[in-house]
Formats: structure tokens, sequence, C-alpha cells
């Protein structure tokens, strides 16, 4: 498949990200790491700006593996993004599906005996009241 690069190109590709899409920032890391950390602003920040989504990364001390790491986990934010849009999507087809079904009489009678059973057994769950 190629190195991790091209594997990284190909999706975001794939995802329809675009390199002029992209905001990058270099930040002055912060944390463990010592005095090449202070010094060097090795912390990348990552904006795609037709969605809002952003990224902070500073897993390593190298800027370039940053840059890497901070798309990569852009891809997965728009690839979560994504699927969520879709399930919501499919979630309201098969909530209209279900509001067309329409059931056989057999079983809405199954299901007002159901009904009727249960009113029975919360009734007997009230107080009892006296009459005077």
């Amino acid at each position: 498949m190629g190195t991790k690069e091209e594997r990284l190109i190909w999706r975001m590709r794939f995802l329809g990200l675009k390199e002029e899409d992209l905001a990058e920032k270099f930040i002055l890391g912060s944390g463990k790491g010592g005095q090449n950390l202070h010094k060097t602003s090795s912390c990348v920040y990552l904006k795609h700006l037709p969605t809002g989504l952003e990224v902070k990364c500073q897993k390593t001390r190298s800027r370039e593996e940053n840059r890497y790491l901070a798309r990569w986990m852009l891809c997965q934010l728009l690839e979560a993004k994504r699927k969520n849009e879709q399930r919501k999507a499919t979630g309201l087809l098969e909530k209209e599906r279900r509001k067309k079904y329409k059931r056989l009489f057999s079983e809405q009678q199954k299901v007002l005996v159901k009904k009727r059973e249960r009113s029975e057994k919360k009734a007997w769950r009230q107080k009892v009241r006296f009459e005077e």
C-alpha cells in the first residue's frame, strides 16, 4: 500500500480533505519533554475550515511527526462525524418506515389484551381508599 505518508494522502483524498482547507499553526509545547520541547514550536494545531473541526497534537517532539499525526486524527474525526450523520439519516428513515407500518388485526388485539392486563396489574398497586 506504500508508506504511511502515501496512505495518509490517499485517506485525505478519499474523505475530500484538501490542504487548502486546513489552517495550520505551530505552538510552543507544554508538559513533560525537557528543554527542547519548551524551546521549539513542535505542537501542531489544525483546523478544517469548512467543518470547523479542530485538532491539537503534541504526541512527539518532532514537528513533522506531529503534523502527520494531527492530519490522521483530523481524518478520524471527519469519518466519525460522517458516520454519525449517516446513522441519524438512516434512523429518521427507519422511524418513518415504522410510522407507516400497519399492524394486522390479530396483532392489534394481542397488544390490546396485554395493555388491559397491565392496567389491571397497576390497579392492584393503588392505595386502598375507604368510603364513608
